[in-house]
């Protein structure tokens, strides 16, 4: 069995990986919306792809930091034998 220190470890490193990936996802949408930033009509379509890519990212963000949360929750309680 795990220990707390290896859980809280293991949880530190997938989020700060999450983040990483909304920062490079976000970056990318960034780039390609600023490429086509002349292109009257994909100019358009790209800022609105950018946008719902943005919020997609960004409620994907959460919803794993909440689920990493609730696991170290868990195995925290499991650890200390918190009821």
């Amino acid at each position: 069995m795990a220990t707390y220190r290896e859980v809280q470890t293991a949880v530190r490193v997938e989020k700060l990986r999450i983040w990483f990936a909304w920062a490079c996802g976000n970056f990318i949408l960034l780039a390609i919306a600023l490429a086509t930033q002349h292109v009257h009509i994909v100019s358009v379509v790209t800022q609105l792809l950018l946008v719902a890519g943005f919020l997609a990212l960004t409620i994907a963000l959460f919803r794993m930091t909440g689920a990493l949360n609730r696991k170290a929750a868990e195995a925290r309680k499991d650890v200390l034998g918190d009821v």
